[in-house]
């Protein structure tokens, strides 16, 4: 008798020991009407912008609009199961999403689960989808370059890990094309790629990721991705969803490049809510913060002084124009939030100079700072070069008579453009671009046939990797192209042009 009221002692001491007096609040709402995405929720009225808000029925929300009496409130779920007289809770903490390692290599929807078919996701941890960006104390300057592997690139809008750099252009010019081939690249770069897909179709999507994977890259890359078919909430979501997964390894000190593909279609979605909530309409029926939607994302990249940890977001947001119209408002909006931009020209496109980059009207604002040496060695006067050849061919089109000299430049010009012709998903690496434009630049491949002289430098290029591959080992180490590397690569394009000249005897 006296075990048995021990063991009952026991239990109640360690069930007061135990006893959790903490209260939790939480207010209650009703939903008054739903559609389209949107919950009109009463009763909330403590609620507060960007907050999570649970229904009975499991479903998730986040708030977006604040009235006197009313919460709007988009819908991270099915809609059918939240109907008029659905409760509403709220959470008391923002809208967030589960990170962790294990998403490296998977395709996640906007809220990060799984929809590749794998096995579930254990959360480690959580982040906020909007962070306020870090302010410039924490920061460090753009100065590591991040290698795209494309040559006109590389060489002529250099981009740095931590640089907000914009691709621009028409539709089917070339754009996602450069962003995929910039995640190749980053193989065995140890940097983590984002690609982040908002309203594109889910066949282009799924060749995404098997062109990742056929290169071996999806073993460093994440897929976050919205289709077309899913609703404007989760559409809107997405790209902040995908920066809070960066900033989780950015914060651990890792390198993250992330590709938004596209901000076109994230502010049309925007403007589909923004209408739904009854907001006045501005510009071409968006709404008035329609430039803090992106720049509020944006400026979540950067690069971290070693003090806080020393990780980059490199963010590549992409932006489709309609007939070449850079001066719409989300072009201009973007343009004047990034740090440079890519601009693809169609014309250039469709004439088979790929990728179609229009040098004049591409940009890098951080430029040489994130150039390695060697490569800034060799682009020289590459620029001026081209500029030069644009003008006179421009002017020269319509006349025969041209001096010699006019001739030349216009020559010149003509090889520096089939020079930075380079077929998709053969990225190159520093010393093979650091060749090529060396060889250019300086007048050497003068002596071919102008259309011959894409396919030369590759082929040199080849030799060199199979007959003198420590030039290139050379540049690769060191970084610099030295006095000793530049005779070397001048003997082996003699020793390259004699076997050449052979083989066609």
């Amino acid at each position: 008798m006296n075990t048995k009221a021990e063991e009952i002692v026991s239990l109640l001491r360690e069930s007061i020991e135990g006893y959790d007096n903490k209260m939790e609040r939480r207010e209650t709402g009703i939903v008054l009407e739903v559609g389209d995405g949107i919950a009109t929720l009463y009763g909330l009225d403590n609620a507060v912008y960007g907050e999570l808000i649970e229904f009975d029925c499991g479903v998730q929300g986040m708030v977006m609009d604040l009235k006197r009496d009313t919460v709007g409130c988009i819908l991270f779920g099915a809609e059918t199961e939240v109907h008029e007289g659905t409760k509403a809770y709220t959470t008391g903490r923002p809208a967030d999403i589960h990170v962790g390692d294990e998403m490296l290599g998977r395709v996640l929807d906007p809220l990060g689960n799984p929809i590749d078919g794998g096995a579930p996701i254990a959360p480690q941890a959580t982040r906020p989808l909007e962070f306020e960006a870090l302010g410039v104390v924490t920061r460090k300057s753009v100065d590591v370059p991040m290698q795209t592997g494309i040559l006109a690139i590389d060489a002529l809008v250099p981009i740095g890990r931590g640089q907000r750099e914009l691709i621009i252009g028409d539709r089917q010019t070339g754009k996602t094309s450069i962003a995929v081939d910039t995640i190749l690249n980053q193989k065995g770069k140890d940097m983590i790629c984002i690609y982040v897909s908002i309203g594109q179709k889910a066949s282009t999507v799924a060749g995404v990721r098997n062109l990742l994977e056929q290169h071996g890259a999806m073993d460093y890359s994440i897929i976050v991705s919205a289709t077309a078919g899913d609703p404007a909430p989760l559409q809107y979501i997405t790209p902040y969803c995908a920066t809070a997964i960066a900033e989780h390894y950015m914060f651990q000190g890792k390198d993250v490049l992330i590709i938004y593909d596209d901000l076109s279609k994230h502010a049309v979605a925007y403007r589909a809510l923004s209408l739904l909530l009854k907001r006045s309409p501005g510009r071409e029926a968006y709404p008035g913060d329609i430039f803090a939607l992106h720049s509020r994302l944006l400026e979540r990249a950067c690069r971290l002084s070693e003090e806080y940890g020393g990780g980059s977001i490199t963010a590549l947001p992409i932006i489709e124009t309609l007939a070449g119209d850079i001066s719409a408002y989300i072009p201009t909006n973007v343009i004047s939030i990034t740090d440079g931009q890519i601009y693809l020209d169609a014309d250039l496109f469709h004439s088979g100079q790929r990728p179609a980059i229009d040098v004049g009207l591409s940009v890098s604002r951080v430029g040489g700072a994130a150039q390695t040496r060697a490569i800034k060695k060799t682009t020289g006067t590459l620029r001026i070069d081209l500029a030069r050849f644009r003008e006179l061919e421009i002017f020269t089109q319509f006349s025969s008579d041209l001096d010699t000299l006019t001739h030349q430049t216009l020559e010149h010009g003509k090889r520096l453009l089939n020079i930075l012709k380079q077929p998709r998903n053969h990225p190159m690496s520093v010393a093979k671009q650091a060749t090529i434009l060396y060889i250019s630049t300086n007048g050497l491949l003068h002596d071919l046939p102008e259309e011959a002289v894409t396919k030369f430098a590759h082929d040199f290029i080849d030799f060199l990797e199979n007959d003198h591959s420590d030039i290139l080992t050379g540049i690769t180490q060191s970084g610099e192209l030295s006095a000793q590397a530049i005779d070397s690569i001048r003997n082996a394009l003699d020793e390259f042009k004699k076997q050449v000249n052979i083989c066609q005897a």
